[in-house]
């Protein structure tokens, strides 16, 4: 997976900001608490975090550079406090370490969710909480059905002859059960349509070029780039309203046992 433009992540994830936000009032926290953000991205919601725990203390996590990168600016004026690693969230360095893990947007560019939340549960202490979010079932459909279509179409066919999908949108079911056979309690999982409307073809084509297909774009050359985005917004002026994608986000609470 190419690593992303996280400067213009920053400026254009205010989707992934709000939702992020929403999330934070699930995830009650006194002040004290140690908390883990898994895949921090550029840091917006980690500051937001460690401004609830005072007397504690958080961590932000991701397992992109460029983001990293970003986080450190963002945090050493907004929290310096925090503390940032470069992990995979399936593969996490801690043990028993955190009251709470927090996730926004992270989850579906993770393969293997048996061992995410297996990471997870022993990471957090007896009695520690999971928030999270992610892409779920039905997530951009109709925008990567358009994407797929382009795929097939014979100037773009050459560029994608080893394409690999690099996202998983769980369902609600399968997430219960892993989450379950992980060994986590209070299990809750539940689907939310997040329809995002964007105020013009600019900003769309630069929000999907940053965020929905960035791998996609890394195959192709300068001219089929333009071209293949080209094609999308146009494409999305027939959204209802137009240029909006269809985000389905899964939601996810869960409790290690005390």
């Amino acid at each position: 997976m190419v690593d992303w433009n996280a400067e213009r992540y920053h400026e254009v994830s205010a989707p992934q900001q709000a939702w992020g936000r929403r999330m934070l009032e699930r995830l009650p926290l006194e002040g004290h608490e140690r908390v883990l953000d898994l895949g921090c991205g550029t840091g917006r919601i980690t500051a937001e975090i460690a401004a609830r725990v005072p007397r504690g203390g958080v961590i932000g996590l991701d397992r992109s550079e460029s983001m990293l990168q970003t986080a450190s600016v963002w945090l050493r004026e907004h929290s310096p406090r925090t503390r940032l690693v470069m992990a995979d969230g399936a593969q996490l360095p801690f043990s028993r370490a955190f009251d709470a893990v927090f996730s926004g947007a992270t989850f579906h560019w993770i393969a293997d969710h048996a061992a995410l939340f297996r990471s997870i549960v022993t990471a957090l202490r007896p009695g520690g909480r999971l928030v999270a979010q992610c892409g779920g079932a039905g997530n951009l459909a109709q925008l990567m059905g358009r994407v797929s279509r382009l795929m097939e179409e014979r100037r773009f066919v050459p560029f994608f002859t080893e394409w690999t999908e690099l996202t998983y949108y769980a369902d609600v079911d399968s997430t219960k059960r892993r989450l379950i056979a992980a060994g986590f309690t209070d299990v809750e999982v539940w689907l939310e349509a997040a329809p995002t409307t964007f105020d013009s073809p600019d900003a769309y084509q630069q929000f999907i070029a940053t965020v929905c297909v960035r791998n996609h774009l890394t195959c192709l050359s300068l001219d089929e780039r333009r071209a293949f985005l080209r094609e999308l917004t146009v494409a999305a002026v027939r959204d209802q309203p137009a240029f909006t994608l269809d985000y389905w986000r899964l939601n996810i609470t869960a409790r290690r046992p005390a």
